[in-house]
This record gives C-alpha cells, structure tokens and sequence, in this order.
C-alpha cells in the first residue's frame, strides 16, 4: 500500500515522503533536517523511519536538509552524478551516495523508481515514476517545458505530484524583473498553470485518483487559481482529487490504491 506527502513545496523548500511497507523515502529534502522531521511528525512519520532520499537536482531548496539527514539517519542518497558534482560540498559529507543513471530504473527495498530527464537550468534535473507492484507515483517538478518523454513515463500514474508554478498574467503584471521573469518563463524555468492543465488532460485515465499542484509560486499564483485551471480540463464525470501543496506545512498523508 503505497503512500505519500508532500511535506512542502515551493522556492523556499520542497520534499516529498513516500512509504511502502518498511520502506519510508524522501524526494528532495529542501527543508534544515529539524524542519523535515517536525512535518513528518505532522504526518504521524518519525524521521527514524526513513530509508532513503532521492535527489532530482541541485538547487538548495532541494538539498539544504540532504546531507544531515544522511548522517544523522545514515541514510544514502541516490542522485545521478552530474548532481553530485554540481552539488560539490553541499552533497559530500553524507553517509552514502549512490549513483543512479538518468533514463534506467533501479530498486530500493520495496520500491522500483525510474528517474527520467526534465527541463530546468541545473545539471542533469530528473523527475521520478516511483512504483510498488501494484500503484505508481509520478513526480514532475521544476521544469520549463513538457516533453514527449515526460508524457510516456508519467502515462498511468495512480497519482500525480506535478508543478503548477505560476499564471502567465500574474508573472506578466507582477513584480519580477524582466530577467528573471524570462527565466521563469523560459524552457528552464517553470511550468505555467495552462500547462500543467494540459499536461494532465493528456494523462488523464480510470485509475488516476490523485493529483497534487506542486512548486506554486507565491507572488505569481493562487492555488486557487491554479487548481479551477486544472479542473477545467477534467472529464465531467472524473473522480479524481486535484489539490495544491503547501510551502508551509505538510500535506495530508494520501494512500494510493484505496478505491
């Protein structure tokens, strides 16, 4: 029975737990280890339990807690190598690395994980399909565009944690320089509310139960708005929840799988 949180997401910290049987992962850990284990503790997790943490990339709202959580929990961390080397000190003194190839699919305990390319301006950024036997998770943030293989590896997800980073009028009107509203809007930057709706009617299908908007800006968007964009474009007799992720606290803990 596959679960999942998303303990926060934005450009302040962003990490996601899963668990599945005895095995308790994290995608990212953008939080100080003090912060990630107070909203695991929200979700009735003690940070003891964790296995693992997996690294999409080397930003450090996605690294910043990374390494003393390694150490404190001896935990490895897996991350693909151009990420480690971009990381450098941030990612050096952990307890154990593992190096995973972008595009081929491992195992960890009780859980296949396939990382697969996505577009942002850091070194070899990844989203993840995290599957156990049965249910899948697809994780797909912080990238510019939407691609063909994003499509393919995140067809059939039972659910969705996927960026719905800004409205394209707000970030026009809004307060951003031009050059880093550029930066948002470029092919390495973030996904538009639009786009994530188009995203998800392409992956739309009977199983989907849950989809989670993630990576919301706060000055360019209103979850709000972001979620109606999305709801628009669902099939009128759908029955799948679509909720956004919190930069502040931790989300619901949601089991996959449950009719």
């Amino acid at each position: 029975m596959m679960q999942f949180s998303v303990l926060g997401s934005g450009s302040k910290g962003n990490s996601v737990l899963i668990r599945e049987g005895a095995t308790a992962i994290l995608i990212d850990a953008g939080f100080s280890a003090r912060e990630i284990s107070r909203r695991l503790a929200a979700v009735n997790v003690d940070v003891a339990e964790l296995s693992a943490i997996l690294v999409t990339h080397e930003h450090s709202d996605h690294i910043r807690g990374v390494a003393v959580l390694s150490r404190q929990g001896r935990l490895p961390v897996f991350a693909n190598a151009a990420t480690f080397r971009a990381a450098g000190d941030r990612l050096a003194d952990l307890d154990s690395c593992r190096e995973f190839a972008t595009g081929s699919s491992f195992v960890f305990q009780d859980l296949q994980i396939h990382p697969f390319s996505v577009s942002h301006d850091a070194a070899d950024p990844v989203g993840f399909v995290i599957k156990n036997g049965s249910c899948t998770l697809g994780y797909c943030t912080d990238t510019g565009k939407i691609s063909q293989l994003m499509l393919h590896r995140l067809t059939g997800c039972h659910g969705l944690i996927l960026e719905s980073n800004h409205d394209l009028e707000m970030l026009q009107n809004g307060s951003y320089p031009p050059f880093l509203k550029q930066r948002v809007r470029s092919n390495l930057g973030h996904l538009a509310n639009g786009d994530t709706a188009s995203m998800i009617q392409k992956l739309v299908h009977d199983s989907l139960q849950h989809v989670v908007l993630a990576h919301i800006s706060e000055k360019n968007n209103r979850p709000e708005i972001a979620c109606e964009t999305v709801r628009r474009v669902l099939p009128a007799n759908h029955r799948i929840s679509v909720v956004t992720a919190s930069q502040d606290q931790a989300g619901p803990l949601v089991t996959l799988g449950r009719p």
